[in-house]
C-alpha cells in the first residue's frame, strides 16, 4: 500500500527501545514514537473532539494569548502516549494519565514522545505499567511530561 500526504508524515518515524535484549518490557525499558503535527491534524482533531478553541485557528487570538504562532492542541500532542503504547502492546486497556503542559508545540515542530516504565506489577495474567512519559520537541524541550498506567495483555513488545 503506498501512503501519501498526510498519513506519511504522522507516521514519520516509529521506534521501540527496551533495555532488554529478549524484546521484552522491563523497568527502565523506553518506548519512542516521533511526529510532526500538520493543520490538517488539528482540523480533524477539532472536527472529532468539538474543541473549537480560536486559539488553535485565529493567529490573532493566539497571539493575544502570547503565542508566536498558533499551537497544536496540548491533548492532541499527549495522544502519543496512548498511540505507543497501543501499538506495541496491542489490546492494552489505558488506565491513567497525568500530565503537566510545560512549552507549545507548533504544526511542523518534530515531537517524540517517550514512555519509560517506572514500574511493572502482574496482576492474575496480565501487567500493571507505570510510565514516566515525556515528549521533547527540538530533541531537548520538554512540551508535556506526567506518568501513565496501562494494564498490559503481555511484556513481550510488538
Amino acid at each position: 500500500m503506498l501512503m501519501k500526504g498526510p498519513l506519511l508524515k504522522s507516521i514519520f518515524s516509529l521506534r521501540h527501545y527496551s533495555l532488554s535484549s529478549e524484546n521484552v518490557l522491563k523497568t527502565g525499558g523506553i518506548l519512542k514514537q516521533a511526529r510532526i503535527f500538520s493543520d490538517s491534524d488539528i482540523a480533524e482533531y477539532s472536527k472529532l473532539t468539538h474543541d473549537s478553541n480560536p486559539l488553535h485557528f485565529d493567529l490573532k487570538c493566539a497571539k493575544q494569548a502570547g503565542f508566536t504562532e498558533i499551537p497544536v492542541p496540548g491533548m492532541l500532542v499527549a495522544s502519543l502516549f496512548p498511540r505507543i503504547i497501543a501499538y506495541h502492546f496491542p489490546g492494552a486497556v489505558y488506565v491513567k494519565q497525568e500530565l503537566d503542559f510545560r512549552s507549545p508545540v507548533f504544526v511542523g515542530d518534530k515531537v517524540v514522545g517517550e514512555l519509560q516504565a517506572k514500574n511493572i506489577r502482574q496482576i492474575k495474567e496480565r501487567f500493571l505499567v507505570k510510565f514516566v512519559t515525556t515528549c521533547f520537541k527540538d530533541d531537548q524541550i520538554v512540551v508535556i511530561n506526567g506518568e501513565a498506567t496501562a494494564m498490559l495483555p503481555t511484556l513481550s513488545i510488538k
